[in-house]
């Protein structure tokens, strides 16, 4: 039984990770940090130099800009300036009207942004932006976490002061690092937590449906939730729980990743990997008649089994965080059917054995594709567990002990495929 402390330092840990998010959260970590440069120049910027990570460029190039109809880094750039708030944080262009958007496209046109990319640098998530006035300047810094500022500077002509600058943990704000977790630990804390301390997880549900929702309004991305909803996806695909998963989970994604002006909760910095764990927990629960408190805590264990993953693999890396989401939604599905710690475990080993490897190719419309393909591995990885059928250890990166299998997965996606990373950025930078 986890003590009051270890529960109040997990909650803590989880309201940290899952927080509202408007849009792909790599161009909105970026606009967030031009509004935080130009909020420390004190006027309208007359030009906007940036330089990101390998990682973050990768992740920013072909995503939608909310409420702008347009792609990739520039407006999102421009709109951080005009009319962003860093008080915001992930909702940071929330105020985007028609006419900022406009003004956004004039401050592109007039070449006033300039895009680089940031050399000699470890760090995967990592964003430098200058903003200049006359001469004057101010420059912030975010590295680690998509809200994490590393470092603050103005300056008045030569005349510098730093404002704020962060020597510890590139991570320190979204660090999950500092709360040691186990899956055992994460079943028993989703299990035995008090109700009423968990209940702040379904504003998960609430938003996420609320965006799944939205993408039935219109054609968003490549329309593969409504596809999947409409009589030809039925035809094929069938009118059942598992159907049902699929669409209402990739609706939310088309919405999201083709620009929706609308919040969904994210988990560790992504918003794909929030819709991920949430909704297929979502609608299996619903139709399977789990009650009240077995949702809200498969919610939990979803979220907690996605936040742990990503405390050994990090923010950013080429394998894709559909994987570690749906991960997560498996352990819930995999609870809602009634399954104890050793069947949750299960589902985590047929998951690993099945999606190690898949590429993260960066943000776009197509995420809904891979969205899709991480959740029906969760279900069936789930049917599976619940009938105590899993990968032996006899098998691939599966060993006996659940946990190791997780740092096998997390090594193969942080340093095993570093070299497919950089490959990758170079075709997505050098297309003919």
């Amino acid at each position: 039984m986890l003590c009051k402390e270890e529960q109040q330092n997990i909650i803590a840990l989880i309201k940290r990770e899952v927080v509202p998010a408007i849009g792909c959260t790599e161009p909105t970590a970026v606009s967030l940090c031009v509004a935080k440069a130009t909020e420390t120049l004190g006027k309208f910027p007359e030009s906007i130099e940036v330089e990101l990570s390998a990682n973050m460029l990768k992740n920013a190039m072909g995503v939608g800009i909310p409420g702008t109809g347009m792609i990739g880094l520039p407006i999102a750039i421009a709109l951080g300036a005009i009319v962003g708030k860093s008080d915001y944080q992930l909702e940071v262009l929330r105020d985007s009207t028609p006419e900022t958007v406009e003004q956004g496209k004039q401050f592109i046109a007039e070449n006033r942004i300039k895009i680089g990319l940031k050399d000699n640098i470890t760090e995967k998530l990592y964003i430098e932006v200058k903003v200049k006035a006359g001469d004057d300047s101010a420059t912030a810094i975010i590295t680690g976490a998509h809200t994490h500022f590393a470092k603050i500077v103005k300056c008045n002509g030569e005349a510098c002061e730093t404002l704020s600058q962060d020597r510890g943990s590139a991570d320190s704000e979204g660090s999950a690092g500092n709360v040691p977790l186990t899956l055992r630990k994460v079943y028993e804390f989703a299990t035995t937590t008090p109700l009423e301390e968990l209940e702040f997880i379904n504003e998960a549900r609430t938003l996420n449906e609320k965006a799944s929702q939205e993408a039935l309004k219109g054609n968003y991305g490549h329309e593969l939730g409504k596809t999947l909803s409409r009589p030809l996806g039925k035809g094929i695909m069938g009118d059942s729980i598992f159907s049902h998963i699929l669409s209402a989970t990739s609706c939310a994604c088309d919405a999201r990743m083709a620009g929706a002006m609308i919040p969904v909760m994210s988990n560790s910095g992504s918003g794909n990997q929030g819709i991920a764990a949430t909704m297929p927990v979502v609608v299996f629960a619903e139709e399977n008649h789990n009650t009240a408190e077995e949702l809200t805590r498969a919610l939990i264990l979803s979220h907690l089994t996605a936040i742990y993953i990503k405390q050994s693999l990090g923010r950013l890396s080429a394998l894709c965080g559909c994987v570690v989401a749906s991960t997560g939604s498996s352990c819930g599905i995999t609870y809602l059917m009634g399954g104890s710690y050793e069947q949750v475990a299960y589902s985590v080993k047929n998951m690993i054995a099945n999606l190690a490897g898949m590429v993260c190719d960066g943000a776009k419309p197509s995420c809904a594709l891979k969205v899709s393909s991480g959740v029906s591995t969760a279900v069936l990885s789930a049917m599976l567990a619940i009938q105590n059928r899993y990968v032996t250890s006899y098998e691939g990166l599966i060993e006996d002990d659940v946990d190791r299998c997780i740092h096998n997965l997390t090594r193969v996606g942080a340093d095993g495929m570093n070299e497919t990373d950089r490959m990758v950025l170079d075709i997505m930078t050098h297309k003919q």
